[in-house]
């Protein structure tokens, strides 16, 4: 009985040893960053080794990482980008899925690639065959240190079509063009949600005025809306409206539609919300 009284504690003991893990931070924390472009999900999920005094890029046996060789940019398992759409990364045809970033630093320019095989740390197992998309993007040296290497995905565009991945460590930093397009998605799925909710028409109709697509069309379905129960009281649609008319040249209805938006909004006990500003710009515009 005692026999097994203490193999029972030795058991406790070694489980117990087992899960009580003391936990550290670790050298090189993980990191990750995400945003939609256009319709596409862009994610970088890397670790962020720090410079921690050390001189990090350049060449001979002081520097961290040397120049013109490969790099997994970044520390432990490299980094991964997924894109949820095709893209174009550097003007490259580029599928969904996910792919490691691997880079060649240089003084001047950097060579940035896209592998699509997950090779961690291990440089070694890098085969040009499974490459992508390559650019070689020059080099910006900063004034301040960056300590933690860090990804962004930055400078999104006003029409949501490109962006950068942006990295920066130390002194050194790139950019990275990516270009997404979501224009025929956009098109199917107003062709297939228009059909079956007119409260789409709305969506469909700002959409298409947007892009300059058929503004008879665009017109049509917010004349559609707007007809429906109380739509015609909603003084941003009807601001919309006018908007497609005046895209489209007829002045004299989008000034009649604007002022009929603008005196709909001073008559709305929760406020205009900034749209008489919005029509008598827009009136001024068209006289």
């Amino acid at each position: 009985m005692k026999r097994i009284t203490n193999l029972i504690a030795l058991c406790v003991l070694v489980t117990f040893g087992a899960n009580a893990q003391i936990n550290t931070p670790q050298p090189s924390p993980a990191g990750s960053v995400s945003s939609t472009v256009g319709l596409t999900e862009i994610t970088i999920d890397y670790f962020r080794p720090g410079v921690k005094g050390r001189q990090i890029f350049g060449n001979g046996d002081e520097y961290l990482e040397q120049f013109d060789e490969i790099w997994r940019t970044g520390a432990n398992a490299g980094t991964i980008i997924t894109f949820s759409t095709d893209v174009k990364v550097a003007g490259q045809d580029v599928k969904a899925g996910e792919y490691q970033i691997v880079s060649i630093p240089g003084k001047d320019e950097w060579q940035v690639m896209l592998h699509t095989e997950m090779i961690g740390g291990n440089m070694g197992n890098f085969k040009e065959d499974n490459v992508a998309a390559k650019a070689t993007v020059k080099t910006m040296k900063l004034d301040n240190s960056v300590e933690r290497l860090t990804f962004q995905i930055s400078d999104i565009s006003a029409d949501n079509t490109s962006a950068n991945i942006h990295f920066a460590w130390d002194n050194m930093s790139f950019k990275v063009p990516v270009e997404v397009s979501f224009h025929d998605a956009v098109m199917k799925d107003i062709a297939t949600k228009t059909q079956v909710n007119p409260q789409n028409y709305t969506a469909a109709a700002n959409y298409y005025l947007a892009a300059g697509e058929n503004l008879e069309q665009a017109l049509d379905w917010m004349n559609k809306y707007l007809a429906i129960g109380e739509n015609s009281g909603q003084f941003w649609n009807v601001h919309v409206k006018a908007q497609i008319l005046a895209k489209m040249g007829k002045k004299k209805e989008a000034i009649a539609t604007a002022k009929d938006s603008m005196d709909k909004a001073k008559n709305f006990a929760q406020g205009d919300f900034g749209y008489i500003k919005r029509n008598q710009d827009l009136i001024d515009s068209l006289k």
